[in-house]
């Protein structure tokens, strides 16, 4: 076995370099985005065990949905780009780049067993520049292939070293060759076909045999004459050893997907569905079509599903004579390779093998499979394309007349095959560009067309995402998801009506159940959600809440397993203010789904419904401790630990608060909150940085910027409070309270008479019956010595708040100084002074009505928006009457207030869950 030296190994490395550069510019699309932006499996926090648990795409194999692609060893390669660089797309690119210059490298090695050194540097050339498998190196995804390519050349080479001097068996490589055929089917499952590659090369290659030689010995031993050679014992011997390892990773393999079978489509691929002969006639034309893939890459296409290849219904379908020709080239070739001896026989023989078993598990022959064609399968069938290739080449280059044409015919190949896989890498850019391209080649194909719209979509141009979805139902008209993408980019056009009927369409093409039949097998489990967008969509009226349950109730029917429904139901269940049943919704979507942190966030707001904090806490915790970074959850149960008042709670409120703020460093409720903890732990300078960022993030924070106002007042620093509160006033004009608090300012630190007598007209405009407003407006009249209309003013507010003492003891204040300065105005003022005295009587009885005004403002409590406070303004030690109100009574108000307050932010809470905000 020749080794592979430096200079091929470099020149390998720089024609490959050179071919897929530009593959390291290219993002996540098509299956990259399932397989690696939303798979949870590659993240840290996911247990490893998942991996082993799960499909290829992060969906547990238990589950109906689940394609049962297993390849938990590819999966761990992608978790450890992850580890690295997360969602970086050129860590990925280049882990692709790096693994196929290793197939390369090791190919190469595998050429030289049956060729010559020129002809398998040849070989291995072509391999590196085929455009076919831009597919497999540009395309994340298909790092399956590549891996699986790697461990399955290494087992066959291993396999070459089992036959020791004399024909002895040696057992080590074997048991290395087992091994790695283990990993490569980890890597992806036609790993397994390797198995036999390795039968046929020891029947026909290490022994030597030719099928005459077999059919001879067979014959001879039958008829008695003869008797098994020790050398076919020992052949026999480690045959069997190889298939009964290969059975074992079968029985393995089939007890992972559970015994069952992926569910497709006749969308995926509408062959597998058709009834004889077309099932049959379109397979097998499949075959030259690869094979024409591989002769003639010009046309590549991401999606060769649905309407791309139309099938094959008739004999007389002229294509069938493609289907003829390469059955007999393809015969002639196994002819040749088994029944004539030589090295060139044995060439041909060990590439059809590469060509052919690798590619058995995608031919549909045995069972279907989710697609109709794919260029990533052809990764490991192109080395014996390659090798037949070169070999043939070599045949050329060796007679004189053709030598230069073959030399020439050589370099344009390669040269034009590395351009077109230069070129084509620039197609994987992004999902626009990738499914342009594909609509160039094949314009029958609904799902390019909902592809295109899809990456419109993702881009928020839903005009002309609508265009292309529309395109695809008059492709397909029979095609469910094509009508669910009309009608959804409907809804994000806020065209409902158009929307519903949309929706309707996609119901009405849904097949009816047949009672004895399961349902799961007849559709793809994601075309039930034409009930959960329908139902979504038509509960926006309120007036047909019954009509949405209704839906997802018949979406359950249908699957009593759809999770999605039970969770939709739920959320309609506590708009429709029955938390009991949308309690019983959550936990019948937990008995299918444990692992699903949402669930139990859902829960949570159950339980908030149910004025049950104490369980709402614990399923906010149950979901935290599946997904430490679930935002809502970090939140809302912060919330909840900070309304509940007690202190303890305070600091794990904060520590996810603070979580939650790394999270989402731009959402100015998280700093908001972190500044009310604060000021409830009457950390002060805390509180006003914390309201300064949310208010810098978000400049019209009504509630950051009154409660920055607040605190102010609340610590001496009223004349801060006044800009603040400009700001407020200006964002939002008719805000009571920010108008009460700023004529409070005016009136007691600046004594800007004018100025708070204009905020409590403003809000006496705009609610007359404002008792706060029209009682501090009555101040104002007494503080400007218009005491008749004090009085006036203090009359019309008690009739507005009759059983408010405090008004009616500044009332009768009012009227005690009324007369008594009519009865000064009746006599004469004596030499003493007494005049001056009354005169300071009146400013006197002023301030004391003043004070106790304040003091009586201290016991109304200030709501805004998420989070209410209480006024506690300090009052100037003047002579005053709030001593007749208990300061304890004032603060048993607060407490009350508080707890009121908090009870309704928990309800706005929900309602902006509910609706999706």
């Amino acid at each position: 076995m020749a080794d592979v030296s430096l200079k091929e190994a470099a020149l390998i490395v720089g024609v490959v370099a050179a071919c897929y550069w530009n593959s390291l510019f290219c993002g996540f699309v098509f299956d990259d985005v399932s397989a690696i932006l939303d798979n949870k499996d590659l993240h840290p926090s996911t247990p490893l065990k998942n991996l082993f648990q799960n499909d290829f795409w992060g969906t547990p194999m238990s589950e109906e949905r689940s394609h049962k692609s297993y390849r938990p060893l590819t999966v761990l390669t992608f978790r450890l780009n992850y580890l690295f660089s997360e969602l970086n797309a050129v860590s990925y690119h280049f882990l692709n780049l790096v693994f196929h210059v290793v197939v390369c490298v090791v190919f190469l090695k595998v050429c030289k067993l049956f060729l010559d050194n020129r002809s398998s540097i040849v070989a291995s050339l072509l391999f590196a520049v085929h455009p076919i498998h831009t597919e497999a190196v540009t395309g994340v995804v298909g790092r399956a292939e590549l891996l699986s390519s790697i461990f399955f050349l290494a087992a066959f080479l291993s396999y070459t070293k089992s036959k020791g001097p004399d024909n002895t068996i040696v057992w080590t490589p074997i048991a290395v060759t087992v091994f790695l055929v283990a990993v490569a089917t980890l890597c992806k499952e036609q790993g397994i076909t390797v198995v036999g590659i390795c039968c046929v090369y020891e029947v026909f290659i290490a022994q030597g045999y030719t099928l005459p030689m077999l059919l001879d010995t067979a014959v001879q031993i039958l008829r008695g004459k003869g008797s098994i050679p020790f050398s076919m014992l020992q052949t026999l011997l480690k045959l069997i050893v190889l298939m009964f390892s290969t059975l074992l990773l079968v029985v393995v393999r089939v007890q992972v997907i559970q015994s069952q079978l992926p569910v497709f489509t006749r969308f995926d691929n509408p062959a597998a569905v058709s009834p004889s002969p077309a099932r049959q006639l379109t397979f097998n034309y499949l075959l030259p079509v690869n094979a024409w893939l591989l002769l003639n890459p010009s046309e590549l296409c991401c999606d060769w599903t649905m309407g791309t290849i139309p099938l094959v219904e008739s004999l007389l379908d002229v294509r069938n004579v493609a289907t003829l020709t390469f059955f007999c080239f393809l015969g002639s070739l196994v002819v040749f390779s088994l029944r004539y001896p030589g090295d060139s026989s044995k060439t041909v023989l060990m590439a059809l093998c590469l060509i052919v078993l690798p590619f058995i598990p995608a031919s549909n022959l045995f069972f279907p499979v989710g697609f109709v064609v794919a260029e990533r399968v052809l990764y490991v069938p192109s080395m014996g394309f390659c090798i037949l290739v070169a070999h043939g080449w070599k045949k050329l280059s060796n007679k004189s007349v053709l030598r230069k044409i073959s030399w020439v015919c050589l370099a344009a190949v390669l040269f034009t095959h590395a351009l077109k896989t230069l070129h084509r890498n620039w197609d994987w850019e992004s999902e626009y560009t990738l499914f342009m391209s594909a609509l160039k080649v094949n314009k029958n194909n609904a799902k390019l067309w909902n592809n295109v719209g899809h990456a419109l979509e993702n881009e928020k141009n839903f005009e002309r995402a609508l265009q292309f979805f529309i395109q695809a139902t008059q492709v397909q008209p029979d095609d469910i998801g094509a009508h669910m993408n009309v009608g959804r980019t409907y809804k994000n056009l806020n065209k409902t009506k158009e929307a519903e009927e949309s929706y309707m369409i996609a119901k009405s093409l849904m097949p009816q159940i047949i009672p004895g039949k399961k349902y799961a097998a007849r559709v793809a489990p994601n075309h039930l959600n034409v009930y959960i967008n329908l139902a979504n969509l038509i509960r926006a009226n309120e007036s047909r809440l019954e009509e949405a349950d209704q839906l997802y109730r018949q979406a359950i029917s249908m699957r009593p397993d759809f999770k999605q429904a039970y969770i939709s139901r739920g959320e309609l269940l506590l708009k429709m203010n029955k938390p009991l049943k949308a309690k019983e919704a959550y936990v019948r979507a937990l008995e299918l789904d444990r692992t699903n942190a949402d669930l139990w966030y859902n829960l949570a707001i159950v339980y908030i419904e149910l004025k049950d904090p104490t369980e709402a806490l614990k399923n906010f915790n149950r979901a935290l401790e599946l997904n430490p970074t679930h935002k809502l959850a970090l939140f809302n149960s912060a919330l909840l630990m900070q309304e509940s008042g007690e202190a303890r709670l305070r600091p794990e409120a904060k520590q996810r608060l603070l979580h939650y703020v790394k999270e989402e460093p731009q959402d100015a409720n998280g700093y908001f909150n972190l500044g009310m903890l604060a000021m409830d732990d009457k950390k002060d300078m805390e509180a006003e940085a914390w309201m300064k960022k949310a208010i810098s993030l978000q400049p019209n924070f009504r509630s950051a910027l009154f409660n920055l106002a607040l605190l102010y007042s609340q610590t001496a620093k009223e004349l801060m409070a006044l800009p603040i509160l400009e700001d407020l006033l200006r964002y939002y004009p008719d805000h009571t309270k920010g108008l009460i608090l700023k004529g409070d300012i005016l009136m007691n630190q600046k004594k800007d008479i004018v100025g708070a007598k204009m905020c409590f007209e403003k809000i006496l405009e705009l609610d007359p019956n404002n008792v706060q407003g029209k009682h501090n407006l009555c101040v104002v009249y007494f503080e400007e010595r218009d005491l008749m209309k004090a009085e006036k003013c203090l009359v019309e507010t008690l009739a507005l708040a009759p059983h408010e003492e405090y008004i009616q003891r500044h009332l009768n204040i009012v009227r005690s100084k009324i007369a008594s300065l009519s009865t000064t105005e009746q006599s004469s003022l004596p030499a003493d002074g007494t005049a001056t005295a009354a005169a300071g009587g009146k400013k006197n009885s002023f301030q004391n009505l003043k004070e106790v005004t304040n003091d009586q403002k201290t016991t109304q409590t200030t709501v805004d928006n998420n989070k209410g406070y209480s006024k506690n303004k300090k009052l100037t030690e003047k002579n005053s009457m709030d001593k007749e109100i208990p300061r304890r009574s004032t603060q048993e108000i607060k407490d009350i207030e508080k707890k009121r307050v908090a009870a309704l932010k928990r309800l706005e809470e929900i309602e902006r869950i509910l609706n999706g905000e």
